[in-house]
Parts: structure tokens; C-alpha cells; sequence
């Protein structure tokens, strides 16, 4: 996915103080079934925990997520050149269509466990060990979500609430008072478009009350290496 001889901007508006912007238009209709076309292979229909491991197991998500042009722009957005670190296929549909609570991303994904002060909560998901990161580190991540469907209201839109991502972790009393004091909005995105947002920024996604396909690549950057021997599962 050749991306170098475009140019790659954010929607107006303010990324540091929401927490979340789009990249209009990132790819064209025919990237995007080419995308469709790349990552159909790998999705196991009806698997709520979505494709995980997508930047080795698909060339075009990964060459995408390194392109220049992208890379640039998030580098603009951030005012520091950032890496991909994971990546997840999703696809809410007919026979996988679920509702996801509000939460912040608080897990990443790391080639093996290491006791480094800070990261906790280990699990292993899809053979892959995952650990909640320290707020220093989440911070300084930011996640691009590339939809290669249109999404809204009637199939399951994510929802953000601006400005939640500014406090670090919220327990579940701060969530709560986030949820009463802030109006959500839901990201309404055409196929091709990419939705940018920090990991700790509130965000949920309501079951599709009109299921169809709402297939998103999910592609996490960080701006630093993980502080040794820790090491990014998935980094390009």
C-alpha cells in the first residue's frame, strides 16, 4: 500500500485536548478493497477477540503501517516519529455483533513476560503475552483505526468522550463521573478513513442495530522501546 506520493492530514481540530482526530479519505476505494481483499484470509468468522498478530501475519496492513506518508502525518500530529507496535483485525457483523463497555486501552502486547516495575496484570491472549502498561508509556501511544466499511450508528460506531484521556488510568468512580459530565460522540467514518486516538481516551461501541460488515484494522504506535528486557510483540 503505497501511500508516499500523498498527502496525509487530520481533520481541524485538537488533537491534544480530545484526544482523538481522522485522517479523511487516507485510503481510496480501491485500496480499500484491496485491504478487504488482503485481510479476508485471516478472520475467522464470528471471532468476537477479532484477528490479533495482523502486522506479521498480513504484508499489505504492514506495509501500510510503516508508510512514509502515514508516519509523517502522525509524526506532525505528535511532534515525534512513532513506530507500529500492533496490530488487530476486527469485523462486527451479523454472526459477531457485541457491545463493548466504556474502557481505556490499558494492555500491550510483548514478546515475553518480564517483571519491570510498573507492568502488571499479565495475560495471554491468542498465544500472545499482554501486560497493562504504566501511564508514562500509554501517554505516549496513539492508535490509528483504518475502516474498510462505512460506520455509524446503525452498526456499531465506536462512541469517544473527549477529553477523558487527560487524567491517566480512571478506576471505575472517575469513569463513571467522565460518562455523567461528557457527551460521547460517535465517530461516524466513510470506508478509507482512519480515526487516530490515544489509548486512554474513553471510548465504547454499542451492538449494530442494523448488522452489517464494520471491519476495522486496528494498528498501535509507540514513540519509545519498552524499558529492557521488555520488548513490542509486534514492532515495524
Amino acid at each position: 500500500m503505497n501511500l508516499a506520493c500523498r498527502t496525509v492530514a487530520p481533520e481541524s481540530g485538537c488533537f491534544d485536548r480530545d484526544g482523538f482526530t481522522y485522517f479523511r479519505a487516507l485510503l481510496s476505494l480501491e485500496e480499500v478493497g484491496a485491504l478487504r481483499a488482503a485481510v479476508a484470509p485471516l478472520f475467522q468468522q464470528g471471532d468476537r477477540a477479532g484477528v490479533r498478530g495482523l502486522l506479521q501475519h498480513c504484508l499489505a496492513v504492514a506495509e501500510l503501517a510503516k508508510s512514509p506518508a502515514l508516519i509523517e502525518a502522525l509524526s506532525d500530529l505528535v511532534g515525534a516519529k512513532p513506530f507500529a507496535v500492533r496490530g488487530i483485525l476486527f469485523d462486527k457483523n451479523p454472526d459477531a455483533n457485541w457491545r463493548v463497555s466504556w474502557h481505556q486501552d490499558l494492555a500491550i502486547a510483548v514478546r515475553e513476560r518480564a517483571d519491570v516495575p510498573g507492568f502488571g496484570s499479565w495475560s495471554v491472549k491468542g498465544g500472545v503475552v499482554h501486560t497493562h502498561a504504566p501511564v508514562s508509556v500509554l501517554e505516549r501511544m496513539l492508535t490509528v483505526r483504518i475502516h474498510l466499511d462505512d460506520a455509524d450508528e446503525s452498526n456499531g460506531a465506536l462512541q469517544v468522550l473527549p477529553d477523558s484521556h487527560r487524567s491517566g488510568k480512571l478506576d471505575g468512580s472517575a469513569t463513571e463521573r467522565n460518562i455523567e459530565a461528557i457527551q460521547p460522540v460517535t465517530c461516524t467514518t466513510r470506508a478509507g478513513d482512519a480515526l487516530v486516538m490515544r489509548p486512554l481516551l474513553l471510548h465504547a461501541s454499542a451492538p449494530a442495530v442494523s448488522p452489517r460488515h464494520r471491519r476495522v484494522i486496528h494498528i498501535e504506535y509507540a514513540l519509545d522501546e519498552l524499558p529492557a528486557p521488555l520488548q513490542w510483540f509486534e514492532r515495524i
